[in-house]
């Protein structure tokens, strides 16, 4: 499977797939099969570019005080989306429903999270976004080793060709025993 590419008013995110089945969170395997279907012929140098791009990013925050680098990532974007513009990447649930590492993101909510973990004495481990088509759900989590979590829950509506409607619906911070509700905020496609 290939990154997956979102977009939340005007924030930009990238997403990698987690195997499924795998319980453990290993590095993000590469995405051949995913763009295979995608590019018949050969995956598109805008792919490794981008993850050449963000490899050194801490998932954003480093690109926050970089404009050329957000330039030169939004630009990468940009042509990976161009060189399939037709292209029908969602009427497949099983292309999209999963698990998915987020590698890089503008999202200014998900960067101050991370970047403010240490204040309370955490650090943030995986970012993920689980997607089920069919259930119509969305879920973002920002996980506190070894027990802690940010969870987002979300509704989405598939737009073909491209395009994924959300709305959040519920967001809270668990811990061991303990879970407290925030309100939730956000839509976007």
């Amino acid at each position: 499977m290939a990154p997956l590419l979102s977009q939340t008013h005007g924030a930009a995110q990238i997403f990698s797939p987690i195997p499924r089945g795998s319980r453990r969170l290993a590095p993000p395997p590469h995405a051949v099969g995913f763009l295979r279907a995608l590019f018949p012929s050969r995956p598109p140098p805008a792919k490794a570019d981008l993850l050449r791009l963000i490899a050194d990013q801490r998932r954003g925050l480093d690109t926050q005080s970089d404009p050329s680098r957000l330039a030169d990532i939004v630009s990468c974007i940009d042509a990976l989306a161009a060189s399939a513009p037709d292209v029908d990447t969602l009427s497949d649930a099983d292309k999209l429903s999963g698990t998915w590492r987020l590698l890089w993101t503008t999202e200014q909510e998900q960067l101050f999270i991370v970047r403010n973990a240490p204040t309370f004495r955490t650090a943030a481990g995986d970012v993920l976004q689980v997607i089920d088509v069919p259930g119509g759900s969305l879920n973002n989590v920002i996980t506190f080793p070894p027990s802690g979590a940010f969870v987002v829950n979300g509704t989405i509506e598939i737009e073909p060709p491209q395009r994924v409607n959300f709305r959040f619906t519920r967001a809270m911070l668990k811990g061991g025993n303990w879970e407290v509700p925030f309100p939730p905020f956000g839509k976007g496609w």
